[in-house]
């Protein structure tokens, strides 16, 4: 394990940049709704921002891609130039994050080893992921990532430390750190407050010491951002392509960027990840409801039904992959059919009532019970599987680093 944790060089907005309008939320939230994206963006205006930064996954069917891209480049670009993103020393920062809902969740922000995860089946690495990847996910974003100088990442990952020996045991000692960030986020993300750690040894040391006493090859699973990962480990394997071993060793474009979170952290809640389908007909409902047996009750709802009555497995995971597998089969025969994941009910309704021909299925919210003991069983759980919290208690972008020379 050792070397799989490295303490990058992190980035920070210069001071005098408002912070509420610099940190936005992760781009693949709220993938429906537009208006949410438009709202943000008059707020946030011509501020410094990872707005500017960032590609929303909710423009991707409405924007000139190539165009987008380009000014997501230039604008990085601008800002470090001008100073306005600066290098604040190699280090890992304690995020204390306070969610709208009064949720406390604890983080640290430091850089792992591409070269020790995978999301291939089989795979012996300490880093993998915890849901399948859809490899054809990955080429789009690769393509936002191609030439960017910097990386900000929304990628969470977990680790297993029931002792709490590691996190929460740096935050009871937060006085004595140097507070990097203190401030609201916007659109109801809550406060999140910054922590400065210059002492990364003793605390790698530690994450040495929980992966050989857990014993199970595991160091981290990502919880959030499964292919935002998948995509710097793909951009990585281009680069070093054409690097000898020596470059190798340090290039910036192998280390990514990720908030880790212990699983017993208490803020670190599992939401279900509901599928709401557009373009629908009624034999598509009435093959769906075929489906409905178990001994879990949830429901589909339509605009012109309203809810309905329906059965799954009440193992979360089974029924995830019994729901996603009847969907792809389905959706491969019915090439109109389109499918959106929504982290929350009421956005999955408010989805769901404004597209005619869409039905809404709620999901079940996985537990965390033996989930790394699962992940280490060399299974994944299927796509969009949970979520770690609600749509607005999702990672603001916030700190980044370079990934280039």
């Amino acid at each position: 394990m050792i070397g799989t944790i490295k303490a990058p060089h992190i980035y920070l907005p210069r001071k005098g940049v408002d912070m509420s309008k610099y940190a936005v939320i992760a781009c693949d939230q709220y993938t429906s709704n537009l208006q949410y994206w438009d709202s943000l963006s008059k707020y946030v205006g011509d501020s410094v921002s990872t707005l500017h930064m960032i590609y929303p996954e909710a423009y991707l069917e409405t924007t000139d891609n190539d165009a987008y891209i380009a000014n997501i480049n230039k604008n990085i670009s601008s800002y470090l130039a001008n100073g306005d993103l600066v290098d604040i020393g190699e280090c890992f920062i304690l995020v204390e994050r306070v969610t709208s809902f009064g949720v406390r969740r604890l983080g640290l922000m430091l850089a792992i080893d591409l070269e020790d995860y995978s999301y291939e089946k089989g795979n012996k690495a300490s880093i993998k992921a915890s849901e399948a990847t859809i490899v054809e996910r990955i080429p789009p974003r690769l393509k936002i990532r191609k030439n960017a100088p910097i990386e900000l990442p929304h990628i969470l990952v977990l680790f297993d430390d029931k002792e709490k020996s590691i996190v929460e045991e740096l935050y009871k000692n937060r006085n004595s750190l140097e507070k990097v960030y203190d401030f609201e986020l916007n659109k109801d993300g809550g406060h999140i407050r910054g922590y400065k750690i210059n002492n990364t040894k003793e605390v790698i040391t530690k994450f040495d010491a929980l992966f050989n006493k857990n014993n199970n090859g595991l160091l981290f699973i990502v919880g959030d951002g499964n292919h935002s990962l998948a995509t710097a480990k793909a951009h990585w394997d281009l680069i070093k392509k054409d690097l000898n071993e020596e470059e190798r060793k340090n290039h910036p474009a192998r280390f990514a960027l990720v908030e880790a979170n212990n699983l017993y952290d208490e803020g670190i809640i599992f939401e279900p990840i509901h599928r709401v389908l557009f373009n629908v007909d009624d034999e598509f409902i009435n093959e769906l409801n075929k489906i409905s047996k178990g001994d879990f009750s949830t429901y589909i709802y339509s605009s012109k039904t309203g809810k309905k009555a329906f059965k799954m497995n009440k193992n979360a995971p089974k029924a995830y992959k019994e729901i996603q597998s009847f969907l792809d089969e389905y959706m491969s025969k019915h090439k109109e059919i389109k499918i959106d994941f929504i982290h929350d009910e009421d956005e999955l309704l408010s989805v769901t009532d404004k597209n005619t021909n869409s039905v809404a299925i709620k999901m079940p919210a996985l537990t965390k019970d033996d989930l790394f003991d699962y992940i280490a069983g060399d299974l994944v759980l299927p796509r969009k599987s949970f979520s770690m919290g609600h749509a607005s208690e999702k990672r603001y972008y916030l700190e980044a680093k370079k990934i280039t020379k």
